[in-house]
């Protein structure tokens, strides 16, 4: 029987060291369970993200596609959304363009394109019809993407495209003329119904809707839709609205769930699976020039959206000729 003060040995057990089944447990490295450390989870998604390797290719479209982001409320994430859906496209090997049609030129900030005064700019291609393929820039470090940025100038292209014959399809022209091989086309709407947004609405065979998960967003998607349907009878037959991304989710919210079950049962199929996240990091990305899947490509923000951008690709994959 041990005494007070000794403690009974296992056979395996050496006096002042550990056990042999602790000496195992100490070797083995990585531990099993290390996956599941939130860092390991963050680096896992990063790797997804920013695909280093190239082998995570996304499925390409059987056309090109051009998609119209848009919606007449302000600070739903359409900007937010053109940028790190073009981004997470363009890394997993489909090639992009990303149109800012808004003039504050935040999608042209976002990417890190140059859209000072005097830049060449989607302003020309519309009111003077350069080609697009003469204001279009490469951005930096994402290779297959390309940015048609925006000037101050475009601020006074709504007062000018009215007494432009055939007004409403200058874009259309424009990405008619340009002849190089791409597969996804994002225009960056500004947060109104003006003639800027009707150029993006011809121009585009399908509608991007970025929705806030709050009760206002929701106010406003009825006069959208009647204004798409419009432009649909009355200049793009072609129209369709194909996505709506719920966006600024905060799941703390009962509001935000409300929100999210009465649009998914509204638009069902319509509305893409993954939801993105209320998110610093997403809001910080703009102010480095970059979008968040590389200022945080670990963050739930990039994951949020590369999760959208996936299930868009496969959505074009599957769609076919006409």
């Amino acid at each position: 029987m041990a005494t007070r003060g000794e403690q009974k040995m296992r056979p395996d057990q050496t006096v002042g060291g550990p056990s042999a089944d602790e000496q195992a447990e100490e070797t083995q490295w990585p531990s099993p369970w290390d996956d599941d450390l939130p860092l390991a989870r963050e680096a896992q998604r990063a790797v997804r993200v920013l695909n280093p390797g190239g082998d995570g290719q996304l499925p390409r479209p059987t056309r090109r596609r051009v998609l119209g982001i848009a919606n007449q409320k302000g600070g739903v994430g359409k900007t937010t959304t053109a940028v790190n859906l073009g981004v997470a496209l363009a890394l997993h090997g489909n090639r992009v363009m990303v149109i800012d049609l808004d003039p504050q030129g935040n999608a042209s900030t976002g990417l890190g394109v140059e859209h000072g005064a005097g830049t060449p700019s989607i302003y020309e291609a519309l009111i003077e019809g350069t080609p697009l393929g003469e204001v279009t820039q490469a951005v930096e470090g994402i290779p297959n993407l390309v940015c048609a940025p925006a000037t101050i100038d475009l601020a006074g292209a709504e007062v000018e495209l009215v007494s432009v014959v055939a007004r409403e399809a200058r874009l259309k022209k424009a990405l008619a003329g340009y002849t190089h091989d791409i597969d996804y086309v994002l225009i960056d709407c500004p947060p109104s119904l003006g003639l800027l947004t009707v150029n993006a609405l011809v121009a585009a065979e399908e509608v991007l809707i970025p929705i806030q998960c709050e009760y206002y967003a929701l106010e406003g998607l009825g006069q959208l839709l009647r204004n798409i349907e419009l432009v649909k009878v009355h200049l793009n037959p072609t129209l369709d609205v194909s996505t709506i991304l719920l966006t600024m989710y905060d799941k703390r919210t009962k509001l935000a769930d409300q929100v999210e079950q009465e649009v998914r049962g509204h638009f069902g199929d319509t509305v893409l699976k993954s939801v993105v996240p209320r998110s610093v990091r997403v809001s910080e990305a703009p102010g480095y020039g970059q979008s968040v899947m590389t200022y945080d490509p670990g963050s739930r923000g990039a994951s949020s959206y590369f999760e959208a951008a996936e299930e868009i690709a496969v959505r074009g994959a599957a769609m076919g000729t006409k």
